[in-house]
């Protein structure tokens, strides 16, 4: 059995600013570095096979941080990115809320659950019965969760920055 334990990166200035990031890059405020600081030392002790992390910078960083004491490179993948919100980037969160419908520029969650289960097929290949740390995004790792647990990604509660969550796959 192979052991995934799935982590938000994080805080970054947009999400302290409740900017849509997407999939744009992000990069980890001082708040965010400390979250991933702290729980690099709450993860120091338990082995890790390997740090799979998404391409974007802020998941990079905070796996970098969680990486360090354990001696390990990030290993990247576009399947851990964020979900693509289209022309919704780079907004203000709260002004998106009452938007009915949405624009078609934004991921669907049959997409986002469709990658989800790439990306644990991708774990189950190339780790097998291995400990795996992946750093990801609240909400692609709402969609792993979902498909997980083959549940609706409205079940799953919302993912803290720098949370961890394990699952037995």
């Amino acid at each position: 059995m192979t052991k995934l334990y799935l982590v938000r990166h994080g805080e970054t200035f947009d999400n302290e600013r409740q900017i849509m990031q997407g999939q744009t890059q992000g990069e980890l405020n001082a708040t965010g570095i400390r979250q991933a600081e702290e729980l690099s030392i709450q993860l120091a002790d338990i082995h890790f096979d390997a740090i799979v992390a998404s391409d974007l910078w802020r998941a990079v960083h905070t796996a970098r941080i969680l990486a360090e004491p354990h001696h390990l490179s990030v290993v990247t993948t576009p399947l851990l990115r964020e979900r693509d919100w289209g022309s919704f980037t780079g907004r203000f969160i709260p002004d998106l809320k009452d938007i009915k419908p949405w624009p078609n520029d934004i991921e669907s969650l049959p997409m986002m659950k469709d990658r989800a289960g790439r990306f644990l097929d991708f774990i189950l290949n190339k780790y097998p019965d291995n400990q795996i740390l992946a750093v990801g995004h609240g909400i692609i790792n709402k969609a792993i969760q979902a498909v997980y647990w083959h549940k609706e990604m409205h079940e799953i509660e919302k993912m803290k920055n720098a949370e961890v969550r394990i699952l037995d796959i």
